[in-house]
């Protein structure tokens, strides 16, 4: 399937998501380009999980606009989720299979995964298959998930958390494992605390608190204003 190059892939505009009394989204703003690697940062409670969801088509908006691929996500959710993978920072899966069951399930409610690719992943991560889920460290869990994310042949990837419980050997196996997609012209939607992860991949980032936009920068512009990702957070977001 055929995408246009100049079309966002994703695309928010003035969203608004309210549980009650509750605005845990106040008019948020975000555009993904095609092909780029788009961070996602905020403190905690400032509303990324919650977008993320919304992105998912797992929570409806309470108004505004969100589109993925020029598609609302709560209307047609099974026909986008064949074009993105998921990854998220706590791994929950059916305990009694194995790893290798677990992210053959998971290709396939994608519609397959690329065998080769699986092999090569399943080795770079030096991951055992054959292993029960219930007996994996939490690394080893969320190695399944990244497997089974990477594997996956679709123009998506939404990242929550991916490298929480990875050591370092396996962190930097994950940023070349992304930079591999990147020149594939995949699209990747990355929400990381690790901000030397972000500055390391990202071409632009996508900043929020109390729900809304606060900044977006491109990493070029981060450096030449603020120098790194640490500094903003410090300067913007840490005790007055």
């Amino acid at each position: 399937m055929c995408y246009t190059i100049s079309m966002n892939v994703i695309e928010a505009n003035n969203l608004v998501k309210k549980f009650g009394s509750v605005t845990a989204l106040n008019g948020l703003d975000l555009t993904v380009h095609k092909g780029e690697i788009h961070g996602f940062l905020g403190p905690n409670g400032a509303g990324k999980s919650t977008t993320i969801r919304i992105l998912l088509g797992l929570l409806k908006k309470t108004s505004g606009n969100v589109e993925l691929f020029n598609k609302d996500p709560w209307s047609e959710p099974v026909q986008l989720h064949r074009k993105l993978a998921y990854v998220p920072g706590e791994v929950n899966f059916w305990p009694n299979l194995t790893g290798g069951e677990i992210i053959d399930i998971l290709g396939e409610l994608r519609g397959g995964l690329h065998e080769e690719r699986r092999k090569h992943l399943i080795r770079r991560f030096q991951l055992d298959p054959a292993k029960k889920f219930r007996t994996y460290s939490k690394g080893n869990r969320q190695k399944v998930a990244l497997i089974a994310a990477l594997a996956s042949e679709v123009p998506l990837y939404i990242m929550d958390e991916p490298t929480s419980g990875l050591d370092p050997l396996m962190e930097n196996t994950f940023q070349e494992e992304i930079r591999e997609l990147k020149k594939a012209d995949k699209t990747i939607f990355l929400s990381s605390h690790i901000l030397s992860e972000v500055e390391a991949l990202c071409d632009r980032v996508t900043i929020i608190r109390d729900g809304k936009t606060a900044a977006v920068y491109t990493l070029a512009e981060l450096k030449k204003e603020h120098a790194n990702l640490k500094k903003v957070f410090l300067e913007e977001y840490g005790e007055k």
